[in-house]
C-alpha cells in the first residue's frame, strides 16, 4: 500500500453556499490508502457538534464519498459533518478495519477543533457494515480507549439498518436458512467475515459488551420494519441496551429497503430523517 505524504493532508477543499470541504484528510501517520476523511463544516463554524459517519458495503466496499444528503443537511442544521474511510476485507483482517475506524475517530477528537467542531459533542453513525463498526465503537471501550476517546465525548449512536449487532446469532440465522433451503453456503459470508472462531464472533459483537457504567451513549436504532434480519438485530441491541439502563430508543422505518434507509436521509418529508433529528435535539 502506498503512503500518503505529510505534504498531501488535503487534496482538495471548496465551498458552496457557505459548506466548506475538505478531502481525503489522512488520520494516521503515516496513512496509508484509505486512512483518509472527509470534513464538511460550516463557514467561520466553531465549536459545533460533530457527525462522524461510517460508510457500509460489507467490510468489503464503499466509500467516504457516498454520503447522498447528508452532509449539506447536517452542516445547514449547523453540525460538522466526518465521513470516514477504512481498509477493506479481504486486504486486512476484520479487527484491523475496527482499528482504522478507531484511529479516524480519534483523529478527529484531537483534530476537530481546528475544523469548527466540538470535540465533546461527537455523534457517531453508519449504515450496514458501518453500523456494526458504530455500535461496537460507542459500546466497546477498548478501541476508542487505545486513541484516547472517551465515552463522555459521544453524545449519541446512531446504527442504521445493521444485522451484526450479534455476530452469532446472524451467522446461525443465515446458515440455516441456506441449509433449509437447499441452498449452498457462501463462501465469504459472516462466519468467514468475522474471522471463523466462535470466541471472535462473540468478541466483535456488540452486545456482548453491553454493560452498566461505563457511559456508552445514548442510542437511535433505525432498521428497516420490513427486512427480518435487521429487525431482529436491532430489536437484540435494544434489549441488551435497555437491561444495562442505556437509554435508547429504535424506530422501524415501514415501506423502505436496506438502501433507501440510508440513501433518504435528509429527504424533506423522510420521517426517518425527522425521527433523527428530533431524537438529535433531545441530546
Amino acid at each position: 500500500m502506498r503512503s500518503w505524504l505529510p505534504l498531501v493532508l488535503v487534496l482538495s477543499a471548496s465551498s458552496l453556499q457557505g459548506q466548506e470541504v475538505k478531502r481525503d484528510i489522512p488520520y494516521a501517520n503515516p496513512a496509508v490508502e484509505r486512512q483518509v476523511l472527509d470534513i464538511y463544516s460550516p463557514k467561520d463554524a466553531k465549536n459545533l457538534p460533530v457527525v462522524f459517519w461510517i460508510h457500509g458495503g460489507g467490510w468489503q466496499g464503499g466509500d467516504k464519498a457516498s454520503v447522498q444528503e447528508k452532509p449539506k443537511t447536517f452542516v445547514d442544521r449547523g453540525f460538522v459533518f466526518v465521513s470516514t474511510n477504512y481498509r477493506l476485507l479481504p486486504h486486512v483482517e476484520m479487527e484491523t478495519i475496527f482499528r482504522d475506524v478507531a484511529k479516524s475517530l480519534g483523529w478527529v477528537h484531537k483534530h476537530i477543533a481546528e475544523h469548527g467542531g466540538d470535540p465533546n459533542r461527537i455523534f457517531v453513525m453508519g449504515h450496514s457494515a458501518g453500523a456494526q463498526l458504530a455500535a461496537l465503537m460507542c459500546i466497546d471501550e477498548r478501541y476508542l480507549k487505545a486513541e484516547g476517546v472517551p465515552f463522555t465525548s459521544l453524545k449519541g449512536c446512531v446504527p442504521v439498518d445493521g444485522d451484526t449487532y450479534d455476530v452469532p446469532a446472524i451467522i446461525e440465522t443465515a446458515e440455516t436458512r441456506r441449509r433449509v433451503h437447499g441452498q449452498p453456503q457462501a463462501k465469504f459470508g459472516h462466519r468467514e467475515k468475522f474471522g471463523i472462531e466462535p470466541k471472535k464472533h462473540i468478541d466483535y459483537s456488540a452486545v456482548t459488551h453491553v454493560a452498566k457504567g461505563k457511559n456508552i451513549p445514548p442510542f437511535l436504532i433505525l432498521y428497516v420494519a420490513e427486512h427480518p434480519d435487521t429487525t431482529a438485530q436491532a430489536q437484540r441491541l435494544e434489549q441488551a441496551l435497555r437491561q444495562a439502563e442505556i437509554r435508547v430508543v429504535s424506530f422501524g422505518a415501514k415501506e423502505t429497503t436496506h438502501g433507501r434507509i440510508n440513501s433518504n436521509i435528509g429527504l424533506p418529508d423522510d420521517m426517518t430523517t425527522k425521527v433523527l433529528f428530533d431524537w438529535i435535539e433531545g441530546k
